[in-house]
C-alpha cells in the first residue's frame, strides 16, 4: 500500500474526532464558503469539464464509454445550479448530529440517553458525475463526517476544479479541520481504501452495478448503497388513461440514464387502454421491448420492458423477484390495490401515482444525498444527512455499580424521561 493514501486516512481518521462537537455555526460558516467559492469560479469548472467531455467523446467513439456516462459527466448550467443551490439548502437544515432521541431513567440518578452522532470517516466512490463532490461535502460537513473521494477518471480534471474550489474555502475557516475533506484519483488508491476497515467506517459507492459488486466483494468495510435502478410501475385497470401515460413518460425520458428511471412497466390485462399506451410511448420516443428475455436489467435508455400481468398479485411477485429494490410506483384509483401494493413491495422507495424520477434526495427535501440505499441496515431510500448520522448511548450516573443491582439491594425503575 502506497504510503501516502495510508497518511492521508489516518490524518481523516484524527480530523474526525475534531468534527464531532463542532459548532453548528462554524459548518454553516464552511458551507457557504463553499457555495461562493464555486459560484464565483464557475468559469474555471466549465473549462476542466470541457477538457473532460473531450476526453469522453473520444472514448465513446472507441466504444471504452457509455453514451449513459457521458450524459453524466457534462455539467451544464442547469446542473451547476443545483449544485450551487443544494449547498445553501444543507446550510439550513438542522444539524443531525447530538440529538437527543429518547432519555431513561434507569433508576434515581442514573439517566440513559440515546443521542445521534455522526458515522466517522466514510469514503465514497462515484463515477462520471463531478456534481456529486459538493453535493457528498456538503452533507458530511454539516453531519460532522470525514470524507475521502474517488471520482471516475473521466471527470478527473472537473473533480479536481471543484474539489480545489472546496479545500481553499475549508482552510479559510480555522476551526475547521482541513483533513476532513480529501480527494484520491488513481485506480490504486481504491483498492487500498477498501483495505483500511481499521480507520474507514462506512464506504458508498455509486455507479454502475460491476462497481459496486467490486467494492462489496473486496472490502471488510461495511457498504451502503445500491447496485443497479431497476424501477417498475404497474398500471392497475383502475389507472386513468392521461395520467398513466404522463407519468410513465416522464419517468422513462425525463432522465433516461438516471437510477430511478423506470424500466419495466407492467400492465394489467383488464386495463382498457394498453394498445394506446403503447403507441403513445412510442410516440414519446421509447422502444418498446414486451416479454424480454431477462427482466433483471438497467436500459438507461429510452427503452422500456414491457408486459402484461394477470392481477395485481402477479406485480407484485414479479417486482419482488426481478426488481433491485430501488423504487417501485404503482398507477390505480383503487385505494385498496395502492395501499397493498406499498405495504407488499419490498423496495426503499414505494410510490401511489407519482413518477419513479422523485426518488431523490434534493426532492425529498433533504438539500442534497450521497446516495440512494437499497440496504435494510443503516439508512434507506436517498440518504441524506440523517443517514450519515447513527447513536450512541450515553449514561450518566452517581457512582452506581451493578452488583447492587444483581443483589436486590437495588432496583431498576426504567421510566422515560
Amino acid at each position: 500500500m502506497e504510503n501516502n493514501i495510508l497518511e492521508m486516512v489516518k490524518k481523516a481518521s484524527l480530523a474526525k474526532a475534531k468534527l464531532f462537537n463542532l459548532d453548528t455555526k462554524i459548518k454553516n460558516e464552511v458551507l457557504e464558503k463553499i457555495a461562493k467559492n464555486i459560484e464565483n469560479n464557475k468559469d474555471k469548472i466549465y473549462f476542466a469539464n470541457n477538457e473532460d467531455l473531450k476526453n469522453a467523446q473520444i472514448m465513446v467513439d472507441e466504444g471504452k464509454l457509455s453514451k449513459a456516462t457521458f450524459g453524466r459527466l457534462k455539467l451544464d448550467e442547469n446542473k451547476m445550479r443545483d449544485m450551487i443551490q443544494g449547498i445553501y439548502d444543507v446550510i439550513k437544515l438542522d444539524d443531525p448530529s447530538n440529538k437527543i432521541l429518547w432519555a431513561r431513567e434507569l433508576d434515581e440518578n442514573l439517566v440513559l440517553k440515546k443521542v445521534t452522532c455522526p458515522i466517522g470517516l466514510i469514503g465514497i466512490i462515484f463515477e462520471a458525475r463531478p456534481d456529486v463532490i459538493s453535493q457528498i461535502t456538503s452533507l458530511a460537513v454539516k453531519s460532522g463526517n470525514a470524507v475521502i473521494l474517488k471520482g471516475g477518471k473521466e471527470a478527473d480534471n472537473t473533480n479536481k476544479a471543484i474539489f480545489d474550489l472546496i479545500k481553499e474555502a475549508v482552510s479559510s475557516v480555522k476551526e475547521f479541520p482541513i483533513d476532513a475533506v480529501n480527494l484520491v484519483f488513481s485506480h490504486q488508491d481504491i483498492k487500498s481504501m477498501l483495505e483500511l476497515n481499521e480507520y474507514i467506517d462506512l464506504i458508498i459507492p455509486r455507479g454502475s452495478n460491476k462497481l459496486v459488486s467490486y467494492i462489496q466483494q473486496n472490502t471488510k468495510i461495511p457498504v451502503l448503497g445500491h447496485a443497479s435502478g431497476i424501477c417498475h410501475i404497474y398500471v392497475d385497470e383502475s389507472a386513468k388513461k392521461d395520467m398513466a401515460q404522463n407519468i410513465i413518460k416522464d419517468a422513462k425520458t425525463q432522465y433516461p440514464t438516471a437510477c430511478n428511471s423506470v424500466e419495466t412497466v407492467l400492465v394489467n390485462k383488464n386495463y382498457p387502454y394498453i394498445e394506446e399506451l403503447k403507441t403513445y410511448l412510442e410516440n414519446s420516443g421509447i422502444k418498446i421491448i414486451e416479454n424480454p428475455e431477462r427482466y433483471d436489467y438497467e436500459y438507461s435508455d429510452k427503452i422500456l420492458a414491457f408486459k402484461i400481468v394477470e392481477d395485481l398479485n402477479e406485480a407484485i411477485n414479479h417486482i419482488n423477484t426481478f426488481g433491485s429494490r430501488h423504487t417501485d410506483c404503482i398507477i390505480t384509483e383503487n385505494e385498496e390495490n395502492a395501499e397493498k401494493f406499498m405495504t407488499r413491495v419490498d423496495s426503499a422507495g414505494v410510490f401511489h401515482n407519482a413518477s419513479t424520477r422523485f426518488s431523490d434526495g434534493f426532492r425529498y427535501g433533504f438539500g442534497a444525498e450521497v446516495g440512494i440505499s437499497t440496504n435494510k441496515t443503516l439508512a434507506r431510500g436517498p440518504v441524506g444527512l440523517d443517514g450519515l448520522c447513527v447513536y450512541k448511548y450515553k449514561l450518566f450516573g452517581k457512582g452506581q455499580i451493578v452488583d447492587d443491582y444483581a443483589k436486590g439491594i437495588k432496583k431498576f425503575h426504567h421510566k422515560d424521561i
